[in-house]
């Protein structure tokens, strides 16, 4: 394949971006959240995890926790028994309680609405401080790059890298900040529905003629 230019791949992405607009138009944030304290809490307990464990265990969780006061006060071993369904859930409870003490010291109990406060948290780096402010607060501050950002990132031959960071990097130059959270979601839902890392639907596809990568 030619060496594509930065004009061409940038009037790419933007034609993938509106094909995907068009599948997905209800494309959303699939952790269930009521306020942005919900959402941090489900979005480090995503990591690893699969949206729907998630929601299965938040219906509950965000019953009984309902402040970030409630979970830093809460009994540590009650509380890692009360994510105990979710994968590494020891470990996130305590990150949990460890942010929420901060929420709690440091801000009010409200969750922060910069990246730097939101990284200096246990438990919470780039990606779940994006989902938070993107999702939550309506701040374009990146891009989220989860597993199916990742491979459909590299099958569209939009970045090169492996690390989420650098990919990050590589899709803010071809995407208006002004989309940079619906972009995520549309690969995410893609990812989900039609391009799988095991077994994509070329056949189906709906950018397969924008994909250097599908299977004609």
């Amino acid at each position: 394949m030619p060496r594509e230019s930065a004009s061409a791949r940038r009037q790419r992405v933007g034609t993938v971006m509106e094909r995907l607009r068009s599948t997905y138009p209800e494309a959303h944030c699939e952790l269930r959240f009521s306020n942005p304290l919900e959402l941090l809490i489900a979005t480090i307990l995503s990591a690893q995890c699969t949206d729907k464990q998630v929601n299965i265990v938040t219906e509950d969780l965000f019953q009984k926790y309902r402040s970030a006061s409630d979970y830093a006060q809460a009994d540590p071993e009650t509380l890692a028994q009360d994510v105990r369904r979710i994968g590494l859930f020891r470990n996130k409870a305590r990150n949990i309680q460890s942010c929420c003490r901060v929420l709690v010291e440091q801000h009010g109990g409200q969750v922060p609405q910069s990246m730097e406060a939101l990284v200096a948290l246990d438990g919470v780096g780039r990606k779940t401080a994006n989902v938070v402010l993107g999702n939550a607060f309506g701040i374009q501050s990146g891009i989220v790059v989860d597993t199916h950002v990742a491979h459909l990132s590299q099958r569209l031959r939009l970045s090169a890298h492996t690390q989420p960071e650098k990919i990050e990097q590589d899709l803010m130059q071809w995407v208006v900040p002004t989309d940079w959270t619906l972009f995520s979601h549309w690969l995410i839902w893609h990812g989900r529905r039609r391009c799988g890392a095991r077994s994509p639907e070329c056949n189906a596809c709906e950018i397969r003629d924008l994909c250097p990568s599908a299977i004609h």
